[in-house]
């Protein structure tokens, strides 16, 4: 009986593991590492840091992490030292099954520096599994007339392990009629014969129990047996024959359960029961048993479970035709072809969700990987994102990638972007898988508050009320959050030598400007402001603009009769006409201003009433006041008109005079039929007023005697000058100044009678008649509406009734 030779002990095996826990540094940067299956959980595997050349403290501050990529986490780092330590029970086996090299790639990620260190751990098998065979009971049908040296084939165990730890003999329990023979095949496989030594006769003993066992090279060595029956059977002499020595096909890795995938023949020359054929799987493993189905009959193999080329490219085994004494193997090849069942996987290593838009050109965001378990072409991936996004892809270690920033980025332009990764195949047609990264911008304060205008006119009524808003500044600013919260101030200025708070003041959030006191348009026009706009930065932007505020009048003036003037001695003043005076004969003029602007100070004039309707018409515009026809006797000599001086404002304001005209041809004439005039009326809750009104009394009397002297004297050279001048029509213009007392009177005269003197000394005046003509205009058509002019009410009142003639105002 053969027997393996036994393998070294305990103390070569120490020095094998000691081998194995050898570490090579890779000239790429990987590690390698070996290792018995079998460790228990939190063996030490390797120094990671140490063999790495690196800090550990790199690994625990870095955020090193293993990445275990879907399948069992067998390891894990102790981010402390960098020591690697075994995470579970591993069992070579179960991961690399019958290859003879079970190598597991681990990576490291550290996501602080986002590299990647790649690991590869080979596990060393021990001899942790017994042979065993695919039945427990072997049943073997032999003829009697079998001669000596006949041979048997008999099934041959199984040992998950490799290498020396797998099978490396037979034993055959002691008998006289049988002997075991081991013949090792061309791919190394040991196969067990039984011989038959002596020959059997089936009336003597017609069945032989015998024990085979199968023996690993383990240490301590490993064994599995199965029961023999050897039944002794009458003669049977042709044994079954297969049309191949081997079978071969192939199957799609997406094949459908049931499909067959090819069906086995094989004759016997026997007649009857001795022909009859019956096929069963040989040498075969349980996922083997699992994954295809062998009918006994037929002959057909068919699939029983789907197909994977991922896991396995080929299938290879054998299948055996018997007839019950005699059988015949042949070998079976399956060969799976690839298909593109897989799409490729993106998995994220390392992200980060948000950046600053000031980040600098090749920022990492994200640290993923892409595969495809796909094989060939199949599995071959291309990583795309969309071109027009500041972002782009570059190739790592392997199948991973960096997503970086690729040009500068702006909050205010986009505030967030979704990064769609599309991971894509070769297969025909190509599978594709996408993933969305959600990145936001934040924000830096990059941008200063903006006015929409570079200035800003405001239109405020006058007399607008203190409280009052009269403008909205209002600036934006394109940044976010606090970046982008205004507030609003006023510079400092002055006006009028007051400064610019005490007039107007801005609300800090909403830029409203608000007026504190009351604008005078008569006071001033316009003022200007600058507003400031200031954000919450750090630091802080911002700008500045002007604000012209142009003050917009209101009728808030009536108008201001100049001339004829109001008395304050309670008289009227007087205009004396000729009787023989022309239609459109000018007899005096009406003078006002406004103190407001624009079409508030358009004044107009209008005649309210008269004593004589017809007699008299104002100009509308000049205030000019003109007979509209001829005098007659019946017209009364004293004549009273009302005229309103009204402006254009909306509502209008306006202020009425009453003018006393004379029609008399001479003085005496005024003096004898004019009726006696109101007196005035004298404040006399004022003292001063009371003795100005006893001096002006005294004077005026005096004045009074020289004037009737001298009129008595001139009154008929003054007749014939005036009608003369009535007929040539020449008139002169003259200009009007208003004056009190005595000068009043002087240029009175100078201007309505050029031919008058009148000179004052200290001790008395006189009034001197030369040879001259009266001025029958008061001013002309280009005399301005705003000059003023004397009173001739208050000469003409002295004169002919002795009141004063000076004015107090």
């Amino acid at each position: 009986m053969a027997r393996a030779p036994r393998s070294c002990g305990p103390r070569a095996l120490l020095l094998l593991v000691a081998a194995m826990l050898t570490v090579w540094g890779a000239a790429s940067g990987q590690l390698r590492y070996s290792i018995p299956e079998e460790m228990k959980k939190g063996s030490f595997v390797g120094n990671v840091a140490l063999d790495l050349g690196m800090d550990p403290r790199e690994l625990s501050e870095g955020g090193a992490r293993i990445v275990s990529r879907g399948r069992k986490q067998h390891f894990t780092l102790n981010k402390s030292n960098g020591h690697l330590y075994i995470n579970e029970r591993i069992d070579r086996e179960a991961l690399c099954a019958q290859l003879a090299q079970c190598l597991l790639d681990v990576e490291i990620i550290v996501q602080r520096s986002m590299k990647v260190y790649s690991v590869e751990i080979e596990i060393q098998d021990i001899n942790d599994n017994s042979p065993t065979f695919l039945t427990s009971k072997i049943v073997l049908q032999v003829l009697e007339n079998r001669s000596p040296n006949a041979r048997f084939a008999l099934p041959e165990a199984h040992d998950l392990d490799v290498g020396g730890n797998s099978i490396q003999g037979y034993d055959l329990s002691p008998n006289k009629h049988f002997t075991l023979e081991v013949k090792t095949g061309a791919d190394g496989v040991k196969r067990p014969e039984l011989v038959l030594e002596q020959s059997l006769d089936r009336e003597e003993q017609d069945a032989h129990q015998l024990t085979l066992t199968a023996v690993d090279g383990g240490d301590p060595a490993r064994s599995g047996v199965a029961q023999i029956r050897v039944t002794v059977l009458d003669v049977n002499d042709n044994a079954p024959v297969f049309n191949q020595s081997v079978y071969k096909t192939s199957a799609l890795e997406n094949a459908s359960k049931g499909t067959v995938l090819t069906t086995i023949t094989a004759t016997d020359g026997d007649q009857e029961a001795n022909g009859e054929l019956i096929y069963s799987f040989n040498k075969i493993t349980e996922n083997i048993l699992q994954m295809f189905h062998l009918d006994s009959k037929t002959g057909e193999i068919s699939i029983m479970k789907s197909l994977d080329f991922e896991d396995t490219h080929h299938y290879d085994f054998e299948v055996q035709a018997t007839d019950g004494e005699n059988l015949s193997r042949c070998k079976i090849l399956i060969k799976v072809i690839n298909v593109n069942d897989n799409g490729p996987e993106i998995l994220i290593s390392s992200l980060l969700n948000q950046i600053v838009e000031s980040s600098p050109t090749g920022t990492p965001i994200a640290l993923f990987e892409v595969y495809d378990r796909d094989a060939g072409e199949y599995g071959e991936v291309t990583c795309s994102i969309p071109h027009h996004l500041p972002f782009h892809l570059e190739k790592s270690y392997g199948s991973y990638y960096s997503l970086v920033t690729d040009g500068s980025l702006d909050r205010e332009q986009v505030s967030e972007y979704n990064i769609t990764i599309t991971a894509s195949d070769k297969g025909n047609p190509p599978l594709s898988t996408s993933k969305t990264i959600h990145l936001k911008i934040s924000d830096e304060n990059d941008n200063a508050p903006l006015f929409d205008q570079l200035s800003y006119t405001a239109y405020v009524m006058e007399n607008t009320p203190a409280g009052a808003s009269i403008f909205g500044a209002k600036a934006t600013d394109r940044d976010w959050g606090q970046n982008g919260k205004i507030t609003y101030s006023i510079a400092g200025g002055l006006i009028d030598d007051q400064p610019l708070t005490s007039y107007v003041s801005i609300n800090s959030e909403s830029g409203i400007i608000y007026a504190l006191q009351s604008f005078d348009f008569e006071e001033f026009r316009e003022f200007q402001i600058q507003i400031k706009a200031k954000d919450g930065g750090s630091p802080t932007l911002s700008s500045n603009v002007t604000v012209v505020f142009v003050i917009v009048d209101q009728n808030d003036n009536t108008p201001e009769i100049l001339y004829p003037s109001a008395p304050t001695d309670g008289s009227s003043g007087v205009e004396m006409a000729p009787r023989s005076s022309e239609p459109g004969y000018l007899i005096t003029k009406v003078v006002a201003v406004d103190g407001d602007s624009g079409q508030n100070a358009w004044l107009s004039y209008q005649l309210l009433r008269a004593t004589e309707q017809g007699l008299f018409t104002v100009g509308l515009h000049t205030g000019e006041i003109r007979t509209a026809r001829l005098i007659v006797e019946k017209d009364a000599m004293k004549q009273m008109l009302v005229v309103l001086v009204k402006d254009n404002g909306q509502p209008p304001l306006s202020s009425s005079v009453t003018v006393t005209i004379v029609l008399a041809d001479n003085l005496p004439e005024v003096i004898a039929d004019l009726d006696p005039l109101p007196s005035p009326t004298v404040d006399t809750d004022s003292d001063i007023t009371l003795y100005l009104v006893i001096a002006v009394s005294v004077v005026s009397f005096m004045f009074l005697f020289f004037v009737i002297l001298l009129l008595a004297l001139r009154l008929r050279e003054w007749r014939e000058d005036q009608l003369l001048k009535s007929s040539v029509g020449n008139f002169s213009a003259l200009h009007t100044s208003e004056f009190v007392g005595l000068d009043g009177v002087r240029a009175f005269l100078q201007t309505y009678a050029p031919n008058v003197c009148l000179t004052n000394d200290s001790r008395n005046s006189q009034i001197v008649f030369p040879d001259s003509h009266y001025s029958h205009t008061l001013m002309d058509n280009r005399t301005s509406q705003n000059e003023g002019s004397v009173p001739v009410e208050d000469l003409l009142t002295g004169v002919l009734e002795g009141q004063p003639i000076v004015q107090v105002r």
